[in-house]
């Protein structure tokens, strides 16, 4: 009998044992399979996918709609009557729920890549449930409150179109070697050809105004303070107006409400809960329509603390001490000190006038009073742009004007239309650069803003590309896929057919032959010339086992260790 050292000699693959581990809950190596996925763990696989996917879609809406959350904040006050910033919790359970997803998808990858048995953990699997029935209850919500909102999505999609077809050209690329691996591993066919050509043709479909010729470009689109600059003073107050007249401002806006004597004076809401302290002031009656209060009552009300104490834009801490002391004290604002402002800057003023309800005592004398307002004010009627949607015929000397949201304007050919027409068009609201520059793209002639201090460090559309530097880039990105997919599918082929030529005892000791190990080399040596000799093994508990060793050495090489 010879006597040989022992067989059982285990390398330790810690990032195998990682993945597993938190993938599966399988840390130990007994543990781990290398046979092909069930069925059910497979579509848990679907469902993961899927849950990424719709969480991609939900990430990047709420990147976009960033534009818009303070009319979000809006919606949902008028829904509930308390005003909260409740973009905060649905930012923070987005995030979590997307690098959790992100996280469980690349482990997953890992999986196939290594050719281990996917098997998800069952804490897992309830993990994924609930981010996916969250965001869709998520979605839902938003269609029912916000449901105007969807439309930003495609007018983002004329700025950021470009850059995600790279994107997306650049995963799928990136995905080619599991495609081709499980291709040929499998001898299958598969989509994966069809999807990329499919990427490779997008930009077919693509409208992006920023691709066009520098000397086609529009001059800047004037900005327009939409309540002054709400982000850094209470909106629809003096000192609001003031801050967006000192950032080059051309024009003033403000929402005109009229009161029960017939003063013209500015408030957004229906009622005056939000924006002044009429809970303190006038408890019984906080609910009421803020048109029913005459203009000593309004007058009275403080219209700056509630700004320093909800902090809505998350700008109070920039500003200093005196001007928190000067936004303290502010009242309500009358529609003829705006006007006085804007004339003495020689500026113009945009009114969104509310006309009363039928019951209101000056229902049928509130365009007079509008008109009282401005010409007591001074200010040119040629200079005050009206943008009510009745009564048309009854502006006379006036400026009118046609206020569109920026999901119309921007997606249909309107534009062009109104310009031919020699109607003025606004497009509000307009807070993000990437937006302000498509619509400069666009020929847009003026925006309403909530940040005009933000539009103006815009001098220049954020990029602009010719024609045909965006073709040759899109054709050259195409072509440059297409090589690496091919490659990789050949090389995966070739090494697929490389191993299919040694049967396994070859390729156990091929992979043995790689350690500089003495004892291993001693191992391998010892299997080959053993001969029809006992075979002595020493197993992991210590006991000796007798095995003739032709039937032994298959056995024996699945403990060889494997690089």
């Amino acid at each position: 009998m010879v006597k040989h050292q022992p067989l059982q000699v285990y390398e330790k693959q810690v990032f195998v044992s990682f993945v597993t581990g938190i993938y599966g809950c399988r840390w130990k190596r007994y543990q781990r399979s290398q046979d092909d996925s069930s069925r059910w763990e497979c579509a848990w696989f679907i469902i993961l996918c899927s849950s990424f996917l719709l969480l991609l879609f939900w990430a990047y809406f709420w990147l976009v709609a960033q534009n818009d959350f303070n009319e979000f904040n809006w919606s949902v006050y008028n829904r509930s009557g308390e005003w909260r910033d409740e973009t905060i919790p649905v930012l923070a359970s987005t995030t979590v729920g997307f690098s959790y997803i992100t996280f469980l998808l690349i482990l997953a990858l890992f999986h196939i890549t290594l050719g281990q048995q996917l098997n998800l953990y069952w804490v897992h699997k309830i993990g994924v449930l609930a981010t996916l029935l969250t965001t869709i209850s998520g979605v839902v919500s938003v269609d029912d409150i916000w449901g105007d909102e969807w439309d930003i999505l495609l007018v983002s999609l004329q700025s950021t179109a470009p850059f995600l077809h790279i994107g997306a050209l650049a995963t799928l690329t990136a995905f080619s070697w599991l495609v081709a691996g499980y291709v040929v591993r499998r001898e299958r066919s598969s989509n994966y050809i069809i999807i990329l050509l499919a990427v490779n043709l997008a930009p077919l479909t693509f409208t992006c105004p920023c691709i066009m010729d520098r000397h086609s470009l529009k001059p800047r689109p004037d900005i327009i303070g939409r309540r002054g600059a709400p982000m850094l003073a209470p909106e629809n107050t003096m000192v609001s107006f003031n801050r967006a007249l000192q950032h080059g401002v051309s024009s003033l806006e403000a929402d005109v409400t009229i009161s029960v004597d017939g003063v013209p004076f500015l408030m957004r809401d229906r009622t005056l809960r939000r924006t002044t302290d009429v809970g303190k002031v006038f408890p019984a009656r906080q609910f009421d329509d803020a048109s029913f209060f005459n203009w000593t009552e309004i007058r009275s009300l403080n219209a700056g603390q509630w700004f320093l104490e909800s902090d809505p834009y998350w700008t109070v801490e920039t500003l200093t001490a005196r001007d928190r002391s000067r936004i303290g004290n502010q009242t309500v604002c009358s529609l003829v000190e705006m006007l006085r402002l804007a004339a003495r800057a020689n500026s113009s003023a945009l009114l969104n006038v509310h006309r009363p309800r039928p019951e209101h005592p000056r229902y049928r004398s509130w365009f007079m009073d509008t008109l009282w307002a401005v010409q007591k004010a001074g200010i040119s009627q040629k200079r005050v742009t009206w943008t009510p949607d009745t009564d048309r015929g009854r502006v006379r000397g006036l400026q009118q004007s046609t206020s569109e949201r920026l999901a119309h304007i921007v997606i249909f050919p309107s534009p062009r239309e109104y310009l031919i027409n020699n109607v003025s068009v606004t497009v509000y609201p307009v807070n993000e650069p990437w937006l302000y520059s498509i619509l400069w793209c666009s020929g847009v002639p003026s925006v309403s803003s909530d940040a005009p201090q933000v539009l103006r460090k815009v001098p220049y559309p954020i990029w602009l590309m010719s024609r045909n530097a965006y073709r040759f880039i899109w054709i050259t990105s195409d072509l440059v896929s297409l090589a690496v997919v091919v490659g990789i599918f050949c090389f995966q082929k070739w090494r697929m057919s490389g191993m299919q030529n040694y049967n396994p005892e070859q390729i156990m000791l091929s992979a043995v032959a790689r350690r500089s190990s003495r004892d291993v080399n001693i191992m391998k040596e010892r299997l080959i010339f053993s001969g029809g000799e006992d075979l002595c093994l020493y197993p992991e508990n210590g006991h000796k086992k007798k095995e003739h060793t032709r039937e032994m050495v298959p056995q024996v090489l699945g403990y060889l260790p494997q690089n």
